[in-house]
């Protein structure tokens, strides 16, 4: 007996001897940033949670550990004989915990979805710095931001081919962005409020209304609570750019918390590259005020509001031109001046059921001269939304809402003219809906959503759009999901098509235009692999979209007319897309994609025959990529985004017109370098568009006779067609539409980021 505790004491001797003290810090790979409350492991009965600075010490004889931490791949560390350990943590690529809410209306894990929602986070977009969202996403597979003018550079946002109109803008789910301001809504959003922007391919009428018939992006702003202290960003470029970003928490009384984000763009530097006297890039001066309050509140229930006012001075034109000519016929310009306000808010009512009222109001101005032609235009919306969050068993989650949504709108065009009576008549409605959603699990791997919307239009009166959805978790990280769906949207012409404002063309509608519906269907794959320290993350999807009653603008009948009228037959948007994002160790990041479409109009000619014909500019395919390496010793990352666009149909003037009728293939390129000085700053520089690419290489000018733009000397023919004349020879009329990439050529850019957490 003696003997056996002799020689057990020997062994725990041993074992005591054997143990040492593990002692280090865990940090955010691409910030370095403290990754407080991560679990450092030793076999399976030791472990600790690292501090507030990430730092820890753990007593253990294994000869390796394992780090884990919310929102970060699991890391394995082999120990060697070095006193301290610098862990460093990659961000968790699969995203299993990412919360997503445009999909469904309710809170659910993305995984669990049944709609395939993807999601850009602000780690996405400091990717390739941009004074607004709307370039931001020219890095989004199947998401283009695209231009309309050279003038003064307005633009929209496509979608799987499919233009702005059709693509509804919402900030926290609230239909904020409505028709007029879709040109101006994604500039000026403060990037330091954006917690994540979520993007729905596919119609959302179904829970959104009108509008939502092609798609869906819900910028997501940050909670106040869980906001840094204080973020800033600033940024500039060698072309004179400047754009200053900052947020500020603070507390307002011990239950209330708020956010304020303040965005200011200066551009002032007019230059022209190209060399036809117009400005290449439209001259901006805007700011954005945001501030958002959250209310702490008995039993955790929700209660927020936010406001934000935008002001923006834009023009282009001459470069001759300033203020002293807006509105006259000396010298052209295109003027812009927005003013406009908006309110968005959440309040969880104090009853035992889940019931959440959202409400949102918004109030725009719009002050314009294209050339000589004034657009002077006034719209209010205001929409509320009551939602009965309720689950029914174990296998049910039900989903009512009651939304109503008024609009009230006018200006000084032909859209708001009586004809008969020939007096100003502002568009009025209301439209009142009912929403009805089943989420039914059907199996631990079956999920199936069934959802109806009742809407009523004071003119088109019933409206159903019913949707279904359908997830399948296979094995092996694998899942399949399918949608359909239905979508309508209530056109406003003079709100969403820019030329018919620039005084080139003259309008015209030939007929009482009805709503546009449509049918979708989509099939979604999802597959996610991780071996050792690599990991595989596959998106893909193919889509059908199907569209009856769409107004397309005619641009081709009569060079001189934009012709308004509901499609005699139906178009269509298929196509494939393909997401793969590859990580390796903690240092290689990559995210690329690819989309192939084919958006087409199919209606009877005078022949009787169908002809078939594709939208100007919508290109037959398109790809994005977004690449990272990090040095974590030296705290540097390099960044390298790009994007590359197949051909596309371009609008010409005349048979005579000596530009293309259809784009080169082009791709903007870019490259940043960021260095992180702490946790607490960040400086970055780079260059865009390393390429030097403009749409004025391929071309022998981008603006048909920018040296005319009155058509003072363009002569005409007895039938009105534009005659051929020695001045004149390729009977062209001022047209600033034959626009389809950014002017801007290569520059330099360079900025800093703060963040103070408390």
């Amino acid at each position: 007996m003696k003997f056996f505790l002799l020689f057990t004491g020997f062994l725990f001797s041993l074992s005591v001897n054997a143990q040492r003290t593990v002692q280090g810090q865990v940090l955010h790979q691409l910030t370095a940033e403290p990754v407080a409350g991560a679990t450092i492991m030793a076999g399976s009965s030791a472990a600790v949670l690292s501090d507030q600075q990430g730092k820890f010490s753990l007593l253990t004889a294994a000869d390796s550990i394992q780090v884990t931490a919310i929102g970060y791949e699991k890391k394995t560390v082999v120990l060697d004989q070095r006193d301290h350990l610098m862990i460093l943590l990659q961000p968790s690529q699969k995203e299993m915990d990412a919360v997503v809410v445009s999909g469904t209306l309710r809170a659910v894990k993305k995984t669990e979805s049944p709609v395939p929602v993807e999601v850009y986070t602000t780690h996405f977009f400091k990717k390739n710095p941009a004074p607004s969202i709307f370039e931001s996403l020219q890095n989004v597979n199947g998401v283009r931001p695209q231009l309309n003018c050279s003038v003064c550079n307005t633009g929209d946002i496509h979608i799987n081919g499919l233009e702005g109109p059709y693509t509804m803008i919402t900030i926290d789910g609230m239909p904020i962005v409505s028709s007029l301001a879709s040109v101006y809504g994604l500039f000026g959003i403060p990037s330091q409020l954006i917690d994540r922007v979520e993007i729905v391919k596919g119609p959302a009428s179904g829970l959104y209304g009108a509008e939502a018939i092609g798609g869906l992006i819900n910028i997501i702003t940050k909670s106040p609570e869980k906001a840094p202290a204080f973020t800033g960003n600033f940024m500039t470029t060698s072309w004179l750019e400047h754009n200053v970003d900052l947020g500020v928490k603070f507390r307002l009384g011990k239950k209330v918390s708020s956010l304020l984000g303040i965005n200011y763009f200066n551009y002032q530097h007019p230059l022209d590259k190209n060399n036809d006297q117009f400005t290449d890039v439209t001259l901006q001066h805007r700011i954005s005020l945001f501030n958002k309050i959250s209310f702490n509140r008995k039993q955790n229930r929700t209660a927020s509001i936010a406001a934000r006012y935008f002001y923006e001075n834009r023009w282009g034109g001459d470069m001759r031109w300033n203020h002293s000519f807006r509105g006259s016929d000396s010298l052209y310009g295109e003027s812009i001046l927005t003013s406009r306000w908006e309110i968005i808010g959440q309040y969880q009512l104090p009853v035992n059921e889940p019931l959440f009222f959202s409400f949102s109001a918004t109030g725009h101005q719009q002050d314009s001269y294209y050339g000589t032609t004034p657009y002077m235009a006034k719209q209010r919306v205001a929409f509320g939304q009551l939602l009965w969050d309720k689950a029914a068993g174990t296998s049910h989650q039900l989903l009512t809402g009651l939304a109503v949504r008024h609009n009230y709108y006018d200006d000084n065009s032909t859209a708001t003219i009586d004809t008969l009576r020939l007096i100003n008549q502002p568009e009025k409605y209301t439209i009142p809906g009912l929403f009805v959603q089943d989420e039914w699990k059907l199996h631990p791997k079956h999920l199936l959503l069934l959802g109806l919307r009742y809407d009523h239009h004071p003119i088109h009166k019933s409206i159903l759009t019913p949707r279904l959805a359908w997830k399948w978790s296979l094995k092996d990280g694998q899942t399949l999901r399918v949608n359909a769906g239905t979508g309508f949207r209530v056109v406003s012409l003079f709100t969403e098509e820019h030329a018919a404002l620039t005084g080139a063309r003259s309008v015209e509608v030939k007929e009482s235009l009805n709503p546009e519906r449509s049918f979708n269907i989509n099939l979604n794959y999802t597959r996610y692999h991780r071996w050792k320290n690599t990991s595989v993350n596959i998106d893909a999807a193919a889509w059908y979209s199907r569209f009856s009653n769409q107004i397309i603008a005619d641009y081709d009948t009569d060079p001189n007319k934009i012709i308004y009228d509901n499609l005699h037959g139906f178009s269509s948007s298929k196509g494939l897309t393909l997401n793969i994002e590859l990580n390796k160790g903690n240092r290689f990041k990559s995210l690329m994609g690819v989309t192939l479409q084919d958006v087409s109009k199919t209606e009877k000619g005078h022949d009787g025959r169908r002809v078939k014909q594709t939208p100007m500019l919508t290109e037959k395919w398109s790809g994005t990529w977004a690449i990272t390496y990090v040095f974590p010793g030296a705290g540097i990352t390099i960044d390298y985004t790009g994007n590359i666009y197949g051909p596309m149909r371009l609008p010409l003037i005349s048979p005579l017109d000596p530009r293309p009728a259809t784009s080169p293939v082009w791709s903007i390129q870019n490259i940043q370098i960021s260095k992180f000085l702490s946790a607490r700053t960040e400086i970055f520089t780079g260059v865009k568009n390393l390429l030097n690419w403009t749409p004025a290489r391929n071309t022998p000018f981008l603006i048909a006779r920018s040296h005319d733009p009155f058509d003072k000397k363009v002569e005409y023919e007895s039938n009105g067609q534009v005659k051929s004349t020695a001045e004149n020879p390729y009977a062209l009329t001022f047209d600033p539409a034959y626009m389809y990439a950014p002017n801007q050529g290569i520059r330099v850019f360079a900025g800093i980021r703060c963040t103070l957490k408390k």
